[in-house]
């Protein structure tokens, strides 16, 4: 195996070691504790004074078993990592999510999808066994068919604040060596729906390992069916240009299976032109260094540390000029097929951010068992992604605009994820995510309330 690889990988032992002292570590200490995080893909403030648990040691993979489909994996694990371990034995995770620093146990606890959730579903429903560490302190191995089977099933959607969790039980899937996508372009909305939802039919298109989509504007969508298969790319990656536009420049591509993985990793989806990274000259002259999602991070982490808006509209306003307020929407949510035709009238009518990212999720067999995320199984979802602002006005309260999505999703039946801001009142918040369960979880696994409950993680930010 090579030094690369080494690096990736860890043995029982090593992580044996790691888990009892990180248990120890976590009895050792009074009040309220955290995860000590390098990278964090969630858009929320965090408390400096709050005690943090180092969790670096349980960044690798202890094994890949391609021949059985299952790789055992560190929870802190990043993605990237994860899916060079597996390509080393010619396999892939089942659903890789689209960012390289999302970790394995993130994506678990904080619902990840992908262009395969419509054949394997969520993240979470390609794990078998999860080793998590409790607020009580205690450190168990939880299944579907044993005696944690009530943490198990609730792990999902809970951001941590059940338990850590410290390795995990994946389904892999055999890799070749690249993906052709397929780019065919709708100017109606119903024909596009439509064609998604025949894509995803899995016996019809079996041939099909991933399925998206991208809205460019109400007259423009683009539907991506790939498939992985032999060859050579013939696209390089990242380019002149960024993934996205490929879209409507293209009618396909072949990528390498990895670069396929994290097509939209460089420009952060295209968020990289608000950093000017789509600009040809830079792209030369910066890209081996820039042309990644920590870059931006970074970056919007400095200007949200510095409060850079409110000194930009505080110059403004001594200058005489006029300011355009803006609200934040960092906001994926999950939508039945169904009611997949209103919620865009609704998004054009209110919303409008473009381009938006349209990721279908089809919930597996046990989809209903899943405490903090439960969906009808096999019903075809469709996931909305869009990152951006809509200007305001001052009279509007500051979080008009996403209220008024997360009424219009609950009203449809739909799903939003935790991992963004959130504005549900807490009796609403409850009766959406199952309090009554959280609650009873809380009390058996975590009854001295080590751990910030859900609700205050997600929605409070305290």
């Amino acid at each position: 195996m090579s030094t690369e690889n080494v690096r990736l990988f860890c043995t029982v032992t090593e992580h044996s070691a790691a888990v009892s002292a990180f248990a120890n570590a976590l009895r050792a200490t009074n009040g309220v504790v955290r995860l000590a995080k390098r990278t964090s893909n969630l858009f929320r403030d965090r408390k400096p004074n709050e005690t943090r648990l180092d969790a670096a040691s349980f960044a690798r993979t202890l094994c890949v078993n391609e021949a059985e489909g299952y790789a055992d994996v560190q929870g802190m694990c990043t993605f990237e990592d994860f899916t060079d371990a597996c390509l080393a034995y010619g396999c892939l995770p089942a659903v890789v999510p689209e960012l390289k620093t999302i970790t394995v146990g993130g994506a678990v606890s904080g619902v990840g999808i992908e262009a395969s959730s419509f054949r394997y579903g969520f993240v979470h429903e390609t794990v078998e066994e999860i080793e998590v560490l409790c607020g009580d302190g205690e450190v168990r191995v939880c299944r579907a068919d044993n005696e944690y089977a009530d943490l198990f099933h609730a792990i999902p959607n809970s951001y941590g604040t059940l338990g850590y969790i410290l390795r995990l039980r994946c389904k892999v899937v055999p890799a070749k060596p690249c993906v052709r996508a397929t780019y065919t372009r709708f100017a109606d909305r119903a024909a596009f729906l439509a064609a998604m939802e025949k894509a995803c039919d899995i016996q019809e298109s079996a041939h099909i390992d991933f399925v998206e989509g991208v809205c460019f504007d109400p007259k423009n969508y683009v539907l991506v069916c790939a498939s992985q298969c032999a060859g050579e790319p013939d696209t390089p990656h990242p380019g002149a240009i960024p993934y996205y536009k490929n879209l409507l420049k293209k009618s396909n591509v072949t990528l390498s299976g990895r670069d396929w993985i994290w097509r939209w990793d460089p420009d952060w989806f295209w968020c990289s032109r608000f950093y000017g990274m789509e600009n040809p000259l830079l792209r030369r002259l910066l890209g081996p260094w820039m042309l990644r999602s920590t870059r931006y991070w970074k970056i919007l982490n400095w200007y949200c540390k510095h409060n850079v808006e409110s000194k930009v509209h505080r110059l403004k306003r001594l200058l005489g000029q006029s300011i355009q307020l803006y609200e934040p929407m960092i906001q994926d949510v999950e939508i039945p097929i169904a009611h997949c035709e209103e919620f865009l009238r609704f998004y054009e009518t209110h919303i409008g951010i473009r381009p938006l990212w349209i990721c279908p999720i089809r919930p597996l067999a046990k989809a209903q068992q899943w405490t903090l995320y439960a969906m009808q199984p096999g019903q075809l979802h469709l996931n909305f992604g869009f990152w951006e602002s809509v200007p305001t006005t001052p009279d509007k309260d500051p979080s008009h605009f996403n209220r008024m999505l997360e009424q219009e999703v609950t009203r449809l039946d739909g799903h939003k994820s935790l991992y963004s801001t959130s504005f549900f009142p807490v009796e609403e918040f409850w009766e959406i995510y199952n309090g009554k369960a959280y609650q009873q979880l809380k009390d058996r696994y975590d009854h001295n309330r080590r751990f910030p409950d859900l609700y205050q993680k997600t929605v409070r930010r305290s």
